[in-house]
């Protein structure tokens, strides 16, 4: 792509965009006839999340990464109305390979992006983390809390990074009047979560409808709460319709779920009947989480798809990339002129 600048437009950018939560808000977006302008380096993101958008013309697809100033200035003068920056390596086993990167993106990338939302005046809404609030110590977490943090603990990349990228977006709306918002993540699944995804929900899921077995990191009595993608995006507008400036806001579920509880959650869903396999965990574990949502409700927020009604679509969505995946690989042993459909009727 040219590092010239693109032309002015009212488009929407969003950084990050072939991500999970991403894709999922670039698809919301072009459902709502916006345009729609997507980075992402896919570090940890996918060409096939955003295989429907691409075909979309309101959508354009920008290959690169948010810390190099030279491909970020095509951006500088777009006249975006809005910037989405949900750019950065995500997963708790990517920390220890991919930590650099996670404290780039949120400094480097953030200030660029920052300052194109600067130059255009634009919306700008920066997607924090419940894991700034490290090992919590108070239930629920309200926006107030400081956390419980190691600095320089083994999940420090991610942790202090997003923190990092909260105080710089605080600064630009303070100095420079930037309209900001920060949103702080908690757990969160839905469409475009990947059978080979490490993150608890889509590990659970693809083992069960492959019948193989779980492994549960801990002994299980961990607690997370779990919110549906959408229900995430509802409060992303809202938060960017609000007209005051740098506010942040907790957004997550409100009920905890053990891991013992989802694995049996999860095992009712997908009509599984082995036993998990319990290992140490592989890297520093955090008991709890639980936000406080009162903020985010005030704007008229409310969660509305059920755990059990999202793992059930979650699941059918996970046999059927499996389904695909399959044949794929059926058609792709099969002797010349026969086709998966066929291979019933093959000869051996």
């Amino acid at each position: 792509m040219s590092s010239k600048n693109i032309p002015m437009t009212s488009a929407v950018l969003v950084a990050g965009g072939a991500g999970f939560i991403g894709s999922n808000l670039v698809r919301t977006l072009l459902g709502t006839g916006k345009t729609v302008h997507c980075i992402d380096n896919f570090s940890t993101g996918y060409d096939r999340a955003l295989a429907q958008c691409v075909q979309h013309n309101n959508f354009r697809l920008y290959k690169g990464d948010i810390t190099d100033c030279h491909f970020m200035a095509q951006f500088r003068d777009a006249g975006y109305a809005e910037i989405y920056n949900l750019a950065c390596p995500t997963g708790v086993p990517n920390i220890a390979k991919l930590g650099e990167e996670m404290l780039l993106a949120s400094s480097a990338g953030s200030l660029n992006l920052l300052q194109i939302a600067k130059n255009n005046k634009s919306r700008y809404l920066f997607a924090s983390t419940a894991e700034v609030y490290g090992d919590p110590e108070v239930f629920p977490q309200s926006e107030t809390y400081a956390g419980n943090v190691d600095c320089v603990g083994p999940r420090s990349a991610y942790e202090e990074g997003k923190r990092f990228g909260e105080a710089l977006t605080k600064e630009f709306a303070r100095r420079h009047g930037v309209d900001t918002r920060i949103i702080r993540i908690f757990n969160t699944y839905g469409p475009n979560m990947w059978a080979n995804d490490t993150r608890v929900i889509p590990h659970m899921l693809s083992r069960m409808a492959l019948g193989e077995a779980v492994t549960i990191f801990g002994d299980g009595k961990n607690t997370r709460t779990f919110l549906h993608v959408k229900d995430l995006i509802r409060g992303f507008f809202l938060s960017m319709q609000k007209p005051w400036i740098g506010d942040v806001y907790n957004i997550g579920g409100e009920v905890e779920y053990t891991m013992t509880d989802l694995f049996a959650l999860c095992s009712e869903i997908a009509d599984y009947h082995l036993r998990p396999i319990f290992k140490p965990h592989f890297i520093e574990d955090h008991r709890r989480r639980l936000p406080d949502t009162t903020r985010i409700r005030h704007l008229g927020w409310r969660p509305r798809i059920t755990l059990k009604t999202g793992l059930q679509q979650s699941y059918i969505s996970i046999l059927s990339q499996l389904q695909t995946t399959s044949r794929k690989m059926a058609s792709s042993v099969l002797p010349v002129g026969i086709s998966a459909a066929d291979e019933s009727h093959a000869s051996i």
